[in-house]
């Protein structure tokens, strides 16, 4: 293993802990915000593939058989902290599932996206051997395209709402560390995500905790919500464990931007359909009027890197996930 001068960013590479040959290898794996809404199936998932998996979380919540959790206030923690427990817990591979834009101020997603990643990237250099650091990305780093063209990686990001800036912020800072040799860096550039433990803040977290309140009330359900036209990528939840999964663990991964989604722009208002269809609580459904024109809502990954890089690919449907969005609503999990 070669040595790493401190600060020096043309220093010499310090080799990866893993190689092309030990692909199916256990892992010691630290998945940050393991207690939230991608951290937690993440966690369980790498726990059923034999890896050794340790929560980092700003509360220690169990997680479930297998993880052990880990108390730290990411968010707040400066450099040192987050270094002395990366050297503790000695992973081989760095998972970063926190952040996040729901109900926070632009100055807290600043916090819990850029603020946290950069830390982390200085503290994972520091350690003595090359970890693997996985940031998971958002489609909202490249902003919206005309309607029926798609997002590959190589399309040049434009963020249109300070929640893909900074997430693009946290795009390029782990793509110059990879450069830089301080870490093996992959982004993964995850759609609008969907499952179990859906946060409340989301549209279909308001739409599902409304259903199940009406519900409750044995009452007819009425949802008055923005205009519901505009088209995005949604993916289900485990589709996103599975790509995270195989990203921490294919060589052929290191140094790459991927994005991971459907490959299919699905309106809002289908999504809400599905949601209550799944609910079978009757609904009255009212549309705020639209205010702008179609081709500033559309958003649809190019998943083709995915599946060359990762063998990963989608799944058929998303009426799965949509039920355990709905049969876990009401039981919001925190990150």
């Amino acid at each position: 293993m070669t040595d790493r001068s401190q600060g020096d960013a043309n220093a010499m590479i310090v080799e990866p802990r893993h190689s092309a040959e030990d692909a199916g290898q256990r892992r010691r794996v630290a998945v940050l915000g393991g207690t939230g809404f991608l951290g937690r199936p993440i966690c369980r998932a790498l726990v059923d593939q034999g890896h050794t998996v340790i929560a980092v979380a700003r509360t220690a919540r169990d997680v479930g058989p297998g993880v052990a959790v880990r108390a730290l206030d990411l968010a707040a923690a400066d450099v040192d902290e987050i270094t002395a427990v990366l050297r503790d817990l000695d992973p081989d591979v760095v998972i970063n599932a926190a952040g996040g834009m729901w109900g926070l101020t632009d100055a807290q997603m600043l916090a819990v996206n850029v603020t946290l990643v950069e830390r982390l990237i200085e503290a994972a250099g520091r350690l003595p051997g090359r970890v693997r650091v996985i940031q998971l990305g958002s489609v909202h780093e490249y902003g919206l395209v005309p309607v029926d063209t798609s997002m590959p990686e190589a399309l040049p990001p434009a963020p249109v709402m300070p929640y893909g800036e900074f997430k693009l912020r946290c795009t390029t800072a782990v793509a110059e560390a990879h450069r830089q040799g301080l870490i093996e860096g992959v982004t993964l550039r995850v759609g609008n995500v969907i499952g179990a433990g859906q946060p409340g803040h989301s549209l279909l977290g308001v739409v599902a905790g409304r259903l199940r309140a009406a519900q409750r009330a044995g009452e007819r359900a009425r949802l008055e919500l923005a205009p519901l036209g505009s088209r995005r990528d949604f993916v289900g939840l485990s589709d996103v464990v599975a790509a995270v999964l195989l990203a921490a663990t294919r060589p052929a991964a290191a140094g790459h931007v991927i994005n991971i989604g459907r490959g299919e722009a699905t309106s809002a208002r289908d999504m809400v359909h599905l949601l209550i269809d799944v609910s079978e609580v009757p609904t009255d459904l009212v549309e705020a009027d639209p205010t702008g024109p179609a081709e500033t809502s559309w958003q649809r990954l190019d998943v083709g890197l995915a599946a060359e890089v990762l063998g990963w690919s989608p799944s058929e449907d998303l009426h799965t996930e949509m039920k355990q969005l709905w049969e876990h609503a009401g039981a919001e999990v925190p990150a």
